[in-house]
């Protein structure tokens, strides 16, 4: 056991107790002495501009109403008792309410889990885009940030460089084959 063997589930709840389903597993698990398998809990959020009395304003709403991800390690059908019976938890996100883990791909693009990324870039490298709207995109590199995993690319549309934010792992070296 341990953490490689940990993976992330979707859990239903109650509209508005997210935050107190946090709460109850952590206390839950601690409880029931399943601290060990209990890596992270999430209730994914984004920044929103909303228009209040003519203001506009920066909020954090959560991106998806009713759910909380869970990264657990699952093994048992009394580990499903004990997680569906929390108060506020409706049950698991999977086929007929079972405990269904989601996919890498979709771990990634949920942002669940921050993914470090090869981070040899420089400035001036010549890049393609792997991920995102402008996938299949070439660019060069106008800077990098190792720290935050991001960089920034120039590519060209529509006969304009056009410089666009992007995470590292949605990029990749051009290798130039002579």
């Amino acid at each position: 056991m341990g953490i490689e063997n940990a993976k992330w589930y979707v859990l239903h709840t109650y509209s508005g107790y997210e935050n107190q389903v946090e709460m109850n597993l952590k206390m839950v698990f601690e409880k029931n002495n399943l601290m060990d398998r209990l890596y992270e809990i999430v209730i994914p959020m984004e920044e929103v501009m909303e228009e209040r009395n003519g203001k506009q304003k920066l909020v954090k709403r959560k991106k998806f109403p009713c759910y909380v991800m869970i990264k657990m390690e699952y093994d048992n059908d009394s580990m499903w008792h004990i997680i569906t019976n929390t108060k506020g938890v409706t049950g698991f996100v999977g086929p007929h309410g079972y405990a269904l883990p989601l996919p890498d791909e979709e771990v990634r693009r949920m942002h669940l889990e921050k993914v470090v990324a090869k981070t040899d870039y420089a400035a001036g490298d010549t890049v393609k885009i792997i991920g995102g709207p402008l996938e299949g995109f070439v660019g060069k590199i106008e800077t990098v940030d190792p720290e935050s995993q991001k960089c920034r690319v120039v590519v060209s549309m529509f006969g304009r460089d056009t410089p666009v934010d992007l995470e590292l792992y949605q990029i990749e070296p051009v290798t130039e084959d002579k």
